[in-house]
């Protein structure tokens, strides 16, 4: 079988996290600016080359302040670091797992995410798509995104694992 090139189809994919805020309930967020783009001879996508960017400036939790924080030195850093980037090192159909190296803030890490493999299929135009369900947890701190702040009572603001969940469209090239 020869290479075939993916891209992300946008209009039906998204990245989003969640994250503990007062330890009692979870913000979401996501990066609604991103690519991903995947090399396979394989049709259930075993040994892919996958990449992944999103653009930090993107963030969106639905706070406009929240989201200003984000972005400053305190977190991403988005003006000094502009892309969170993936790049897949290991992949298993079988195994439904990704394996990767992580970059935030040029701190590079490799991380395990969980795939559910949708298949591939033909839209109504003819398209070849392929979809996938990635989840994962991070510890942010990891990546040195290391703010943090107590209540008064001694609460913890914001808790230091971050759960990943996206689910990803690709359309064959």
């Amino acid at each position: 079988m020869a290479t075939k090139t993916w891209v992300v189809d946008p209009i039906h994919s998204e990245i989003q996290f969640k994250i503990k805020h007062l330890m009692i309930t979870n913000v979401t967020g996501s990066f609604p600016i991103f690519t991903v783009t995947a090399s396979t001879e394989e049709e259930d996508f075993s040994n892919a080359a996958i990449h992944f960017t999103a653009d930090t400036a993107s963030i969106h939790t639905g706070n406009e302040q929240r989201d200003g924080h984000l972005k400053s030195a305190d977190f991403f850093a988005a003006e000094q670091y502009p892309q969170i980037k993936f790049a897949a090192t290991k992949y298993s159909a079988v195994e439904q797992e990704l394996e990767g190296d992580l970059t935030i803030k040029e701190v590079t890490k490799s991380v395990k995410l969980l795939v559910e493999f949708g298949g591939v299929v033909k839209d109504p135009y003819g398209n070849t798509k392929a979809g996938f369900t990635i989840t994962g947890k991070i510890n942010r701190k990891d990546f040195g995104l290391t703010w943090s702040a107590v209540t008064e009572a001694g609460g913890i603001v914001v808790s230091d694992e971050v759960r990943i969940n996206c689910e990803i469209q690709l359309v064959a090239q």
